[in-house]
Order: C-alpha cells, then sequence, then structure tokens
C-alpha cells in the first residue's frame, strides 16, 4: 500500500496506520454517502408525482416513473454516488467504505424532515451524532488492506468453500423472498423487499470490488482486462445492481422513507461486512483490540440508524386494511389503487395541502 499517516502516534492499544489510499476511500466514500443520501428524496418525490399522474404506484408494478423527468434527476444522483463508492472500495478495505454510508441516512433524514414532511426529532439528531460518532471509530480502527496484483488473486478468494457457501446460500434466500414470500407479504412487510436489495447487495459489493481493483491496476499498467474473471465480475456487477434498483423502488414506493432507509442500511452493512470478511480476510493480521474497537463502532452506527428510525412520524395501513384489500386479484387491486390515487389527486387540488396529499399517498 502507499504511504500512510498515522492517526495513533505509535502502536500500542490497537491503533492503526490510515494509509493514503484508505485516505481516498474515505474522501470517496462520504462524497458518495451524500449523493446517494440526496438521491433518496428526489427519487421518492419522482416516485408520487409519476403515481399520481398515472394511478398506478410502482409498489404494484407500475413504471411510469421512468417517464418523470424527477425521478430521473434522483437516478442520476444515485449513479453519481454508486461511481464514487465503487471507487472507492478500489482503495479501501470493506469495513471501512461500507459503515460509512450512514452518512447517507443523515442526509436523508434531515433533507426527509425539510422536504418529505417526515419530522425529525432530538432522539432523530442523537441518532445523527451517534452515527458519525461510530464512523470515526471505524475510521480510526479502520485495517490496512493487502495489496493485490492481479484479478486472479480476487478470483482464489472468490472461489474460496466459505465465500461459496455464502454465495450458494444468498441465491437461496433471495429466491425465496423473491418467488415466495415477495408476492404474499412485500406489500406490507417492509423487510422483504430490503432483504432482497440486501443480500444482493452484499454480492454486488464484493463483486465492485473485484472489478474496481481490475480497472484500477488495468490503469496502472497492468492490463486486467484480459482475463475473463474481470468480465464475470462485471455480469455479476450488472445483475445486482438491477436487482437491487428494482426492489428499491419497490420498498420506497411502499413505505415511508423513514422505515425503508435505515432497515436498507443496516442490513445492508451487516451483510456486507460479513462477505467482506469471509471472502477479502479484512481482520486478518488485526489485533483484538482493534477488532473489537471496529465491531463496538458498528454497533453504535446501528444503533444510531435504528434510532433515526424509531424517532420518525410516519403512518402505516392498518392490518384490517391490508386484510381488506389483500384478496383482490392484481387486476382489480391496481384499478382500486389507480382510484383511490384520483381522489387523493382531486383533493388535493381542492385544499393545496401537500402533506395531506403525500400521507395519502404513504397510505394508499
Amino acid at each position: 500500500m502507499n504511504g500512510g499517516m498515522d492517526m495513533g502516534g505509535g502502536g500500542g492499544g490497537g491503533r492503526q496506520e490510515l494509509s493514503a489510499d484508505n485516505v481516498r476511500g474515505i474522501v470517496l466514500a462520504l462524497l458518495s454517502s451524500g449523493f446517494i443520501g440526496s438521491s433518496f428524496i428526489i427519487k421518492k418525490k419522482g416516485l408520487r408525482r409519476a403515481a399520481l399522474a398515472s394511478g398506478i404506484s410502482a409498489g404494484v408494478g407500475g413504471h411510469s416513473y421512468l417517464k418523470e423527468p424527477l425521478w430521473w434527476v434522483g437516478m442520476i444522483t444515485m449513479i453519481v454516488g454508486e461511481i464514487a463508492n465503487f471507487v472507492a472500495y478500489a482503495f479501501a478495505p470493506a469495513v471501512l467504505v461500507t459503515p460509512l454510508g450512514a452518512l447517507s441516512i443523515i442526509v436523508s433524514a434531515v433533507l426527509a424532515h425539510f422536504i418529505l414532511n417526515e419530522r425529525l426529532h432530538a432522539l432523530g439528531v442523537l441518532g445523527c451524532v451517534m452515527c458519525i460518532a461510530g464512523s470515526m471509530v471505524i475510521v480510526i480502527h479502520a485495517p490496512v488492506e493487502q495489496e493485490i496484483t492481479s484479478v486472479k488473486e480476487i478470483w482464489h478468494m472468490a472461489t474460496q468453500p466459505s465465500f461459496l457457501l455464502y454465495v450458494a446460500s444468498v441465491i437461496v434466500l433471495v429466491s425465496v423472498l423473491v418467488f415466495h414470500l415477495s408476492p404474499l407479504w412485500g406489500q406490507s412487510n417492509v423487510l422483504i423487499y430490503t432483504a432482497i436489495c440486501s443480500l444482493m447487495g452484499s454480492l454486488s459489493v464484493m463483486s465492485v470490488k473485484a472489478l474496481g481493483t481490475s480497472l484500477k491496476l488495468t490503469f496502472e499498467g497492468t492490463n486486467q482486462l484480459a482475463y475473463p474473471e474481470t468480465w464475470f465480475f462485471m455480469l455479476v456487477v450488472a445483475i445486482c445492481v438491477l436487482t437491487q434498483m428494482n426492489y428499491l423502488n419497490k420498498a420506497l414506493d411502499t413505505f415511508n422513507t423513514a422505515i425503508v432507509s435505515p432497515i436498507y442500511y443496516v442490513m445492508f452493512t451487516s451483510l456486507t461486512i460479513l462477505a467482506s470478511i469471509i471472502m477479502f480476510k479484512d481482520w486478518s493480521g488485526q489485533s483484538l483490540g482493534s477488532i473489537t474497537s471496529e465491531i463496538c463502532g458498528l454497533i453504535v452506527v446501528l444503533s444510531g440508524t435504528i434510532l433515526l428510525h424509531v424517532t420518525k412520524d410516519y403512518e402505516r395501513i392498518p392490518q384490517s386494511r391490508i386484510g381488506l384489500y389483500a384478496p383482490l386479484s392484481p387486476t382489480s387491486a391496481t384499478r382500486l389503487n389507480g382510484e383511490l390515487l384520483r381522489h387523493v389527486e382531486d383533493d388535493a387540488r381542492r385544499t393545496d395541502d401537500e402533506e395531506k396529499v403525500l400521507r395519502r399517498q404513504e397510505m394508499y
């Protein structure tokens, strides 16, 4: 790795040297979180506008948001953030980069407070502070990643039995969620869509890191594009990202942003760190003190995101109403949903009350 700067002034206590590559990864990860946190809000507004205009929401299979300019602004913002995140993984380990995504939750929560009328209370502010504090602990004790000289080395890591077992488990779980649980409870249980996104996300991060490292080595003069492994990782990235985008849209359109963002972050971060530890052996060679500090920092970050979640004001669909609408056929449900949305739009024109129409849109 490149030369580094000492964060701890000497070896004791499990403090780690923050390498120049880690610094680059941190800066890119922070920029990424800012863009991605903003994109949640912009896309949410675009999804609502599209649903009101067409009468069919993305949560029930509508794709009218593809014609909504604001949704595309949010999508472009997310792509910029993901590119920054992509490059960050080429420089720093996933154990360091992924938890810094907590900033996206803070950005999302603050913007939702002012733009979507999803109130952020005093305990929510405490959650933001906890996310920042926990991230700082993780940064200070971040591991120095082993140097990789070829995509063949990454392929060897990806085909070790322990990681192949993890991949097989993810594929089985995602298949059950998509084909069995999603049609039954996807519209009433936020964990279904977010679990699909998180499980696929953990694989996409591993592939993104592999692909990013390959491109980094290529730009440094060691061509990795001649290896089929590089193109395989690119294919996996495409499949995983498309799946994530589809089910994240469903989650955002069906549930409140205050619910989706923290739960997605907690699940995605935990699974990604687990996958990275299995595949890249991020904790290999670290002292017990450093590993303990990173775990504590991660727990603080996750606790902060949960605190942000539970202090939000949001409305849930009553179970009696879910039971009333569940037996409808897909065609009838779509028609009913469209009629309800048109009533909401008419009421918004009469009252000119944006908060009211937004809350009814959440209900339906």
